[in-house]
């Protein structure tokens, strides 16, 4: 089965390209890009398109490889053997799966998310390389080796906040999500919000990329940021006029809080009006 995209997902060519080049090697796709460019949604909606379960491991600064093997739960077993619990005795109980166990013994193939894996320390890269490489891994408690029954389809995304591994890398298919271009946004706003006026789409467009091309933005808007923007502005009945700025005058448009996240941010582009209008 191959991935073409979904009626939820605008996938480009090269990116359906990556998903099925990545399949056919039986490496796991690595997806970086700008936050809000849709790297999570794209995992959930391949499983959804292929028909996969998909299991997601979300990584915190916190989160340890071990975790996502298993965990063994030494404190509730000693508390059960005071008690005297029967179940003490089958160590099996104590095992705590975690989510690549649950990919590797499933009767089916899976999709397997690793979201955000620039978020752990340097050392969890490289800790998963057999696990990842050989589909493997060792329960020394149980004193058995788990294999995977089937390859699960492994996405892993990154926001480029660390540097990983080589060693991890060369066992990667590689894609990076381009910011879309103007026609490419039309599309994904086409199946957020399918009968927009025509209009303030592209008043709003206009707006967006001004402020995505503005110089020195500490963090630039993105697409999901343009989509709650949207949201707003059809929920709050904005008409096109106020998006709509005289020829050469710039003008802080209704609810930029959507749009900009930050006080810096919001100081430039105020800053941006104030000159435009002191020039004119």
């Amino acid at each position: 089965m191959k991935f073409q995209g979904s009626e939820n997902y605008v996938a480009t060519q090269d990116l359906m390209l990556a998903v099925n080049a990545a399949a056919t090697l039986q490496r796991p796709l690595l997806v970086k890009g700008e936050p809000g460019t849709g790297k999570t949604m794209l995992a959930e909606e391949v499983a959804q398109a292929l028909n996969m379960p998909l299991l997601q491991w979300h990584i915190k600064s916190t989160t340890k490889a071990q975790q996502g093997l298993y965990e063994y739960d030494a404190v509730s077993r000693l508390r059960d053997s005071q008690l005297g619990d029967e179940k003490v005795k089958d160590i099996n109980n104590y095992i705590i799966k975690g989510v690549l166990w649950q990919a590797f013994t499933a009767e089916q193939p899976v999709a397997l998310l690793i979201d955000e894996i620039d978020k752990a320390d340097i050392e969890f890269p490289n800790d998963l390389l057999r696990e990842i490489d050989r589909m493997e891994f060792y329960c020394y408690e149980t004193r058995e080796m788990i294999r995977a029954k089937h390859r699960p389809l492994v996405f892993i995304t990154s926001n480029n906040e660390k540097e990983l591994p080589d060693a991890f890398l060369r066992r990667c298919f590689f894609h990076y999500i381009k910011f879309p271009d103007a026609d490419t946004m039309r599309q994904i706003v086409g199946v957020h919000f399918p009968k927009l006026q025509a209009e303030l789409l592209s008043a709003a467009m206009k707006v967006f990329y001004d402020i995505r091309n503005l110089p020195g933005l500490k963090k630039k808007p993105s697409t999901s940021e343009l989509i709650d923007w949207l949201k707003l502005l059809v929920a709050e009945e904005i008409p096109v006029a106020a998006l709509q700025s005289e020829e050469g005058k710039v003008s802080v448009p209704p609810l930029v809080g959507a749009l900009l996240k930050n006080e810096q941010d919001v100081s430039l582009f105020e800053k941006l009006v104030f000159m435009n209008q002191r020039n004119r």
